[in-house]
């Protein structure tokens, strides 16, 4: 049995792990049957507008959510929206801001994206008995709650 003073090296092996899997330049697209415009670097833009809070979502906003630079982020996410995926409009209080939005098409991607995350999850602990998988997902959540907010 690992103790927990182990957690740190495993996390970091996990890290290294899944950071080779999901890297842009190894996953070309996130599914062979899926549309070329189901790219990694989408998916994290719509993962960031979709976990940013606030009434009005922005570049920086995405950008203080994927941990990049305001420039990056504003290509992606004109690249994003160029795809499909993202509708800009003007802020309600400052018109020099652009606000972010979801389209039906980034929905479709996020909720295939997370089907695909919990078959993930589950083809690596589906072996284990409810209670362990159910109390790991939620030490995982939790974790990312406090991590990323």
């Amino acid at each position: 049995m690992h103790t927990s003073s182990e957690g740190g090296p495993a996390l970091f092996r996990l890290v290294r792990h899944w950071a080779r899997q999901w890297a842009p330049d190894v996953v070309e697209r996130f599914d062979a049957a899926a549309p070329p415009s189901w790219t990694v670097p989408n998916l994290f833009v719509i993962q960031a507008i979709d976990g940013a809070s606030g009434d009005e979502v922005t570049v920086a906003d995405v950008a203080r959510q994927l941990g990049i630079d305001r420039s990056v982020a504003s290509r992606m996410v004109s690249e994003a929206a160029r795809e499909g995926f993202v509708e800009r409009s003007t802020s309600a209080r400052d018109a020099r801001r652009a606000v972010l939005t979801l389209t039906e098409t980034a929905k479709e991607f996020l909720g295939a994206s997370r089907a695909h995350q919990r078959e993930a999850f589950d083809a690596l602990v589906g072996h284990w008995p409810r209670e362990d998988r159910e109390r790991f997902a939620g030490y995982l959540s939790r974790l990312a709650d406090e991590i990323l907010g």
